[in-house]
């Protein structure tokens, strides 16, 4: 987190208040611009387990086109 310069206030904010996308069942991603930041999205992929786990964290993010 600390090299996409986000902070855990950061990704609760965005737990708590994405776009959430699911893959299928059990994997998604929730995004959201800050608008302080200049590097587009903000993204985190997720796996819901046991336990929810954040698998990444991504900037410069784009939504795939739904078809």
């Amino acid at each position: 987190m600390s090299q996409r310069g986000l902070t855990d206030a950061d990704i609760e904010y965005l737990l708590q208040n994405g776009t959430a996308r699911y893959k299928d069942t059990t994997r998604l991603w929730i995004a959201m611009n800050f608008p302080e930041r200049n590097d587009n999205l903000v993204c985190i992929a997720i796996s819901l387990e046991k336990k929810l786990i954040i698998k990444t964290v991504m900037h410069h993010f784009q939504w795939e086109v739904e078809s």
